[in-house]
């Protein structure tokens, strides 16, 4: 069997690193087609004998680069005879299933996973204009659709004309990753200039717009109490913007920006309180690493996030905006150590069914594959 990869941004690539693996190991030929993907990523790829395919794809629908994309992947489709072509991210699936019109008359199989529809419940009315369109008529020329939460399942079930319709729980996260373990709490504390006494508040993603660190670092501001702090894990576009605004609020000191990191389970293991207070959300990986991790979260009540917690269980969901809501939850868990155990405990427990064994068998399922 022969399997085609289509995205339009490489990292992506690396949530489905464990499954391809087991792609090849079972002797099916995996090829990937994406604008650019960097290291480590692409060295796993290619330690793994998988073609990476360059196209030129732009994550903006109207890029004229698009054009180029798409006579690239109609030929790379009609010439190599694929069983089954896998696409991913909104530009690159949208190109895939038109210009793979031809190549499923002759058999090749096109699935396409959203990782979260850019149209949701109080998107702005211009998402709902362009990708609404475009996901409706590609729909047509799908044969299996994936979702990764609840509402874009039961929206897709209901206005989209794919063959099938999937829900699979993300891209499975490897729990046994993310369980406690042994580490030097205070070394890593004190390589980050923190006190060994402090309370820690732990957040990772892209330092934009729509992550919101903004809320967590104004409710930090609010709260009484010097030795709490802040870390968040991530680079963007925003990271000046944000430094100077908690220099503003005078906390420049007890927020960290970390960058890219590759010790996020270590990172977790020294957390009290995992905070995400996206607008936007498929299913967070980071969540979920997090409830592996055995922490208790506080995040906004978003699409992906609702399908992850359970208010007043493993957690609190606060309206992204509202910081007062974000600031209580935050004082109540940090006086209270018995209910952050009771939380992460019970998040420990119901991230199970989106784990890497899971997953990897609901898609060896949809893959159709014989082991």
């Amino acid at each position: 069997m022969k399997i085609l990869y289509v995205t339009t941004i490489g990292t992506t690539m690396g949530f489905f690193k464990n499954f391809i693996k087991k792609l090849v190991d079972l002797n099916y030929i995996v090829e990937i087609a994406t604008n650019e993907i960097i290291s480590p990523v692409s060295d796993f790829y290619k330690n793994t004998n998988c073609k990476i395919n360059h196209i030129d794809s732009s994550r903006s629908p109207f890029s004229k680069s698009n054009f180029i994309a798409y006579k690239q992947l109609e030929k790379l489709l009609n010439t190599n005879g694929y069983n089954i072509v896998h696409c991913h991210t909104p530009v690159a699936a949208m190109l895939t299933r038109l210009a793979a019109r031809k190549a499923r008359k002759k058999g090749t199989r096109v699935i396409y996973t959203a990782h979260g529809f850019h149209f949701f419940k109080g998107a702005p009315l211009l998402n709902w204009l362009i990708y609404f369109p475009i996901e409706w008529l590609c729909s047509f020329f799908t044969d299996t659709i994936i979702t990764i939460n609840s509402e874009d399942y039961s929206f897709a079930r209901k206005y989209f004309h794919a063959k099938e319709i999937k829900y699979v729980r993300g891209v499975g996260i490897d729990t046994k990753k993310f369980s406690k373990k042994e580490i030097n709490k205070n070394e890593i504390l004190m390589e980050l200039n923190i006190p060994t006494t402090a309370k820690i508040l732990f957040s990772v993603g892209e330092l934009n717009k729509n992550k919101n660190h903004k809320t967590v670092i104004k409710a930090l501001s609010e709260i009484e109490d010097n030795n709490i702090y802040y870390l968040i894990a991530g680079e963007g576009s925003l990271k000046d913007e944000l430094a100077d605004y908690t220099k503003e609020l005078k906390i420049e000191d007890r927020v960290k920006f970390l960058g890219y990191r590759n010790d996020i389970p270590d990172l977790l293991c020294t957390t009290d309180i995992f905070c995400f207070p996206s607008y936007r959300e498929g299913l967070p990986v980071s969540v979920m690493e997090a409830m592996a991790s055995g922490l208790p979260i506080i995040a906004s009540n978003i699409r992906g996030n609702v399908d992850l917690i359970d208010s007043g269980k493993g957690g609190f969901l606060c309206s992204p905006d509202n910081t007062d809501t974000f600031k209580e939850s935050i004082k109540i868990l940090l006086e209270d150590k018995a209910l952050r155990e009771e939380f992460g405990k019970y998040n420990q427990k119901k991230i199970e069914v989106f784990s890497l064994d899971s997953v990897t068998k609901e898609m060896t399922a949809i893959y159709e594959i014989k082991e």
